[in-house]
């Protein structure tokens, strides 16, 4: 945890820009594999733990916006606990390292709740992913379970976006942190990706650097000789010679602040002209995004920049043709590069994301667009001084993707599909670096992870 001044002044903040009524923030609970007792790798509510910084399952807590007063639900651990789990702190110990005075059995939440809707005040709540989470709410609130997400208060959700958007130096520190994991995976994985080395056995290797050195990973790895396939989470090939490992994976730091690095590595250490050609391509676009970033500029803006560096170097390669702004506007470079430049970073890897993308990234001035490629563009806001966000292009070689414009003749006056064949076999590649945006422009976070042509080979050797 952080000190306790932390997450008083965390809610502070929040009693400032919520003026009535009262939130309540569910802390999750074990989620069993396959019997009560053999539960998964706990993780907490990452709004929880902003608030609250407590790691353990079985907790909530209630801010009461026109007292000022927050008060930590939960129970005391009792023998049996203490025999299989040793000795527990207190809750009222626990409540202390965040900064609350008061606080009552779990049980009495529902009176809480009860007295506050009886004097029909206002009830904020977050919107749930978990369902037990629900089903908690849906009980307390009286509601029908299912439309916990659909009565999540709009005015907690932007307030709470509006604090966790700005990074605070501790939580700056801890992402770096997870970036320096990272790079520990991600070297790793460099160095095992020979011909005849299964995709498991790398997969296995660097999740257990995450588990290690942190909290374990921050997302499901994604390791494939399939890249092509934005988020393959199968890991059952074997690298063989000609193919390029895509690896996007990242860690937690113990205070669960998320890394999100992905590195494009060719099986046995060296590119090929063809590989070559288009590595270098996606390394100009992420670099290029990268010195461009800047507080006033929007992810949407870095977006297009790296689309149309993308375009840029297609064309110079035969694939793309004609005008490269034409091209760009249209949407014909998303043949290539489906997905957004990037995404906010922090507690969650998808920062905020079970709040709702529209809230975190758009607002009532910039609204999604609905072309598509740039429809799934998840942050199109200008950046401030401490948010920290991926920069992450790529370049793709879909099959069923190119089929189906192909088949519907779509963007022919920029797209050269005859010239589409020699690359196919390039499948997929990603490069991701995680930045900070500063005052004065950005800073690239953690040890600088190996991505040039010239140092992954190096590394691979």
């Amino acid at each position: 945890m952080f000190t306790s001044d932390v997450y008083k002044k965390r809610r502070k903040d929040l009693h400032g820009k919520i003026r009535s009524g009262i939130a309540i923030f569910i802390g999750n609970t074990e989620s069993p594999m396959n019997y009560p007792g053999n539960t998964y790798h706990f993780r907490q509510d990452s709004d929880f733990l902003y608030f609250f910084g407590l790691d353990i399952p079985g907790f909530a807590a209630v801010m009461d916006f026109d007292s000022g007063k927050d008060q930590l639900f939960g129970n005391d651990f009792d023998m049996d606990d203490i025999i299989w789990m040793g000795p527990q702190p207190s809750v009222k110990n626990l409540a202390l390292k965040c900064g609350i005075l008061k606080t009552a059995p779990l049980a009495k939440l529902d009176d809480t709740v009860k007295e506050a809707k009886a004097k029909k005040r206002k009830i904020h709540f977050l919107p749930p992913y978990r369902g037990e989470t629900c089903m908690t709410l849906g009980s307390l609130l009286r509601e029908n379970p299912c439309q916990m997400k659909t009565l999540a208060s709009q005015d907690l959700i932007k307030a709470v976006v509006s604090l966790r958007s700005v990074k605070e130096e501790p939580e700056v520190r801890e992402i770096e942190k997870a970036v320096d994991i990272a790079y520990d995976m991600h070297v790793n994985a460099m160095k095992m990706c020979r011909v005849g080395v299964s995709e498991q056995e790398i997969f296995g290797k660097i999740e257990g650097i995450a588990f290690a050195r942190g909290n374990g990973t921050s997302f499901p790895i994604i390791l494939s000789i399939n890249g092509q396939t934005l988020h393959n989470h199968d890991h059952g090939n074997i690298l063989k010679k000609g193919r390029m490992m895509v690896t996007d994976a990242g860690a937690e730091s113990l205070l669960h602040y998320a890394s999100d690095i992905t590195r494009t590595t060719p099986v046995g250490g060296k590119f090929s002209s063809q590989q070559k050609d288009i590595y270098e391509i996606v390394l100009k676009a992420n670099t290029e995004s990268i010195k461009a970033s800047r507080p006033g500029l929007s992810n949407r803006d870095v977006h297009i920049k790296a689309c149309t560096v993308i375009a840029s170097g297609l064309k110079e390669l035969g694939l793309i043709k004609g005008d490269v702004e034409d091209a760009v506007s249209a949407g014909a470079h998303a043949l290539f590069m489906p997905h957004g430049i990037g995404h906010m970073l922090g507690l969650d890897v998808h920062d905020m994301e079970a709040l709702g993308e529209n809230f975190v990234g758009y607002s009532e001035n910039v609204r999604r667009s609905d072309q598509f490629g740039l429809a799934f563009l998840r942050f199109a806001l200008p950046y401030k001084t401490g948010h920290v966000f991926t920069i992450e292009p790529g370049i793709y070689f879909i099959p069923e993707l190119i089929e189906k414009w192909q088949s519907e003749n779509k963007h022919r006056d920029f797209i050269n599909y005859s010239k589409i064949d020699r690359y196919r076999s390039v499948g997929g590649i990603r490069i991701e670096d995680n930045i900070l945006i500063t005052e004065k422009g950005h800073k690239v976070l953690g040890t600088p992870i190996p991505k040039t042509v010239e140092e992954i080979e190096t590394i691979c050797r």
